[in-house]
């Protein structure tokens, strides 16, 4: 398989149709791939399926609601920290126009996690006892219930790397490696906004966090700032 690169976002992200699941990778405004998200608010696809651990907190995801395109939000926390405002997300919820499936945060990682390694699911006591149970088989073991927690697999995933190579391979910095890394082992095609694009060999074969192999198209561009409000 070879990567593509792209010269804008906007080609990059073009092959997201309605009704698409899409994975967002960041935590909060760390890692997000603003410009991508950016670039699939323009598009305007609808109906969407977004998995992402947070959702109108310091990040750029709550455009795609504003524009309603989003169906369905699975995250680990989908309200606004300031109680100034809610979010488009909230107020879209908030009258049933979207739906939300709320998951623990360990969880979500995991399910992730257990997508991209072909894993059936995981069991965790995590939940038992609360509406995260609610829908989902309890299983019994020596005693004790866990909730069998089901694997999370997506259309596509939208990532953000510092640097990548000709050949796909990724670095990240800092705290931005959060979710992207699980991200693009769980997704059919993964979409990559980078800061840099670097001849093979720039960094050790030791340094990747996400192989090339993982990765399918690639746009360099300048990281979005997100302001707080």
């Amino acid at each position: 398989m070879t990567v593509e690169f792209f010269s804008d976002c906007e080609q990059a992200v073009s092959i997201i149709s309605d009704n698409a699941s899409i994975m967002v990778g960041g935590f909060v405004s760390a890692g997000s791939p603003s410009n991508l998200i950016m670039a699939l608010h323009n598009a305007g696809p609808s109906k969407l399926t977004v998995m992402a651990n947070n959702v109108g907190l310091g990040d750029k995801l709550d455009m795609l609601c504003a524009n309603k395109q989003v169906a369905k939000v699975i995250a680990t926390f989908a309200i606004r920290a300031s109680g100034g405002r809610k979010s488009h997300f909230e107020e879209q919820y908030h009258k049933g126009e979207v739906e939300l499936e709320l998951v623990p945060q360990g969880s979500f990682a995991e399910r992730i996690r257990a997508g991209g390694s072909g894993i059936g699911g995981f069991l965790t006591p995590t939940g038992i006892g609360t509406m995260v149970s609610q829908n989902k088989e309890i299983i019994n073991v020596d005693g004790n219930d866990f909730l069998l927690e089901r694997p999370l697999q997506a259309d596509y995933a939208l990532i953000k790397a510092y640097k990548a190579d000709k050949n796909g391979n990724l670095i990240y910095r800092g705290a931005s490696k959060n979710f992207n890394e699980v991200m693009a082992t769980a997704a059919k095609c993964v979409i990559v906004e980078v800061e840099e694009i670097v001849e093979v060999g720039a960094f050790e074969p030791s340094n990747v966090d996400t192989p090339g192999i993982f990765v399918d198209r690639i746009v360099q561009c300048d990281p979005i700032e997100i302001r707080w409000s």
